[in-house]
């Protein structure tokens, strides 16, 4: 049933504007979490109606965007008229299958770029605009794992991944995972208000807003650091982990001693710097066999060893089972895509 003329006049306008654009395999976490705040925001209670905050998806309307998980979202609208919305935000997913983006999307974002449309990168949402030429003279923050795949493809552009998410003017990136939920806080709290996104994070058992430049988590290999230059410390580490330089030419910029730096970091996480990077290089090693299609070699120097021989006896010495043999036991490539 419609509204009437009189009731949609007398409803109150959105305080903020958002469109999604999904990309194919896109990251569910980064869209429902975004989407959530936004929802959490907009009404009293837990109604869900967008009053304060609106939002909608565009794409081709009747067809499913399939995600990572599999599972479909169905576009609500077509692409047009980009300048209805304060953000376009674009979810992105899966590298691995080429983000096969439609060519009607890169013509849209452009055209929300020249009517002054803020457009936000999330997850791998980020590669999509850069391909597009729209981060071009702007800071871009994508996930320190993505690091490599972003200088590679984009090396002129300017790269943090030690930050949960950049905001450059009209551009936004960020991390993905929780990064989102923050980010989009941000946005309501700019919009509507320091309530309205405290309510949100509260609902979602999140931390009050956390600021653009809280450092991204470092890998699950520790327990949790609590010193500041200990923290600054593993994410340089990360951020060079297939660099060979030592370990106090790495750290070097931190403007702390090498041995205070030792002792706070050992005391800090049970661990000296070097067991730390080499714990990272091997956890990273593994994610990559079992999640992506790249050689062995390739693996190893992406990760920071010295050659094929060297990354297999670290590994086996670690993991009690050679590289080879974790490739080997994982089912088809197709069947993992689809998973």
């Amino acid at each position: 049933m419609q509204k009437s003329a009189a009731a949609a006049s007398s409803a109150p306008s959105p305080k903020i504007r958002v469109a999604f654009i999904l990309t194919p395999h896109f990251t569910l976490t980064a869209f429902a979490g975004f989407v959530d705040v936004l929802r959490l925001a907009a009404d009293d209670a837990d109604r869900s109606r967008q009053l304060d905050c609106q939002w909608t998806v565009l794409g081709e309307p009747g067809g499913a965007i399939a995600s990572s998980a599999g599972a479909g979202v169905q576009a609500w609208e077509p692409m047009e008229r980009p300048e209805r919305f304060d953000y376009i935000v674009v979810v992105g997913g899966l590298l691995h299958q080429a983000q096969r983006v439609p060519n009607a999307v890169y013509t849209f974002l452009r055209q929300a770029a020249k009517a002054g449309v803020a457009l936000v990168g999330l997850c791998t949402g980020s590669f999509v605009l850069a391909r597009a030429g729209l981060l071009d003279g702007h800071v871009t923050c994508v996930s320190w794992f993505h690091r490599e795949d972003f200088t590679r493809a984009f090396p002129r552009l300017r790269l943090v991944t030690n930050q949960m998410y950049v905001i450059d003017r009209d551009r936004m990136t960020c991390a993905g995972g929780t990064s989102v939920v923050h980010l989009a806080a941000h946005l309501v709290e700019k919009h509507c208000g320091r309530a309205f996104a405290n309510k949100s994070l509260r609902i979602l058992l999140e931390d009050q807003p956390l600021p653009s430049n809280t450092p991204q988590p470092e890998a699950e290999i520790t327990r949790k650091a609590q010193d500041w230059s200990v923290r600054r410390a593993m994410l340089l580490i990360e951020q060079k982990l297939s660099s060979p330089e030592p370990i106090h030419e790495v750290v070097g910029s931190l403007g702390v001693g090498i041995r205070q730096l030792e002792r706070r970091f050992h005391s800090d996480v049970g661990m000296t710097m070097r067991e730390f990077r080499s714990r990272l290089r091997l956890a990273r090693a593994r994610w990559m066999i079992e999640n992506t299609d790249l050689s062995l070699t390739h693996i190893g120097l992406e990760c920071g060893f010295g050659g094929c021989s060297h990354f297999s006896r670290a590994f086996a010495a670690h993991f009690k089972v050679r590289p080879s043999a974790v490739r080997r036991a994982l089912p088809p490539t197709d069947a993992r895509a689809s998973a």
